[in-house]
């Protein structure tokens, strides 16, 4: 079994999407779930979650309706105000949806100090008391303020998105590795090993690119907290939906079958109770 932890739908809008630029142009149209579909079904995979891409309500009501209407669609990862006075309000909102998992604002846009605000802290502290996960999106910048978050709330189910999203482009990984290593001691985070080609030359990626950064997360945080997700459809700007998981298949070849099972779905089942 394989469950895809994450993955985005959308129905393009230039305004909405406007972080998808020219560069990216291969992206400028709908990803839907009739189309996943079928990826998945060439690639071997089972089940996914849906991420937001979009910071509102609106689309995480979005998310769930086609999560309603298939079944691959295992869970959902959404969007709410953290710091909103009506925070319980919306959480109350949200817990008649069994597919909704957990929330996620996209993090990597902000500063560094955005996420220590105490009524964003308080925020999460509430998803904890209610079982549900956050996932933190970062660029390697914001590690530094991460530790402090995670000091702030313990009891909240937490996962690394794109394993911060290391400078493989540019081959530096010394600071990242320092950071990693120190968050993955808390054992309340999760890491995703996803979305790795879009932060690797897009034209011209090897298989090695990514082995020094894929040793490091798999000794910091080992294969019972680490969890495979595509990034689909943004990897495509990189790689094909096959090429990127031929990267994690090539490298897990090396471990048991039990590790393989918990990278491949068990720790994402365990994750996001699905």
């Amino acid at each position: 079994m394989t469950i895809d932890a994450h993955q985005h739908f959308w129905k393009f809008d230039p305004v909405r999407h406007s972080w998808i630029d020219d560069n990216m142009r291969i992206l400028q149209r709908d990803f839907l779930p009739e189309e996943l579909g079928q990826v998945l079904n060439q690639n071997g995979v089972d089940g996914c979650i849906a991420v937001q891409a979009d910071q509102s309500e609106a689309e995480t009501h979005f998310l769930l309706e086609l999560a309603d209407a298939n079944d691959f669609i295992r869970g959902v990862t959404g969007w709410v105000d953290l710091q909103a006075t009506n925070l319980s309000d919306r959480l109350d909102h949200f817990a008649q949806f069994p597919k909704l998992k957990g929330f996620r604002h996209i993090l990597q846009g902000e500063k560094p100090e955005f996420m220590l605000q105490p009524n964003f802290i308080h925020g999460l502290q509430e998803l904890g008391r209610r079982g549900l996960t956050f996932d933190i999106l970062i660029f390697p910048k914001h590690l530094s303020a991460v530790k402090i978050l995670l000091k702030n709330c313990c009891n909240q189910p937490f996962v690394l998105d794109h394993m911060a999203k290391p400078y493989i482009r540019r081959g530096l990984i010394r600071q990242w590795e320092k950071d990693l290593r120190v968050l993955a001691r808390h054992e309340n985070l999760c890491c995703k090993v996803s979305g790795l080609v879009t932060e690797a030359n897009w034209a011209t990626w090897k298989q090695g690119d990514f082995r020094p950064y894929l040793e490091v997360a798999f000794e910091a945080f080992g294969s019972q907290r680490l969890i495979y997700g595509s990034d689909w459809p943004v990897c495509l700007v990189a790689a094909a939906y096959a090429a990127q998981k031929g990267i994690l298949e090539n490298y897990l070849n090396q471990f048991s079958s039990s590790e393989q099972a918990g990278f491949w779905w068990k720790n994402a089942a365990r994750f996001f109770g699905v």
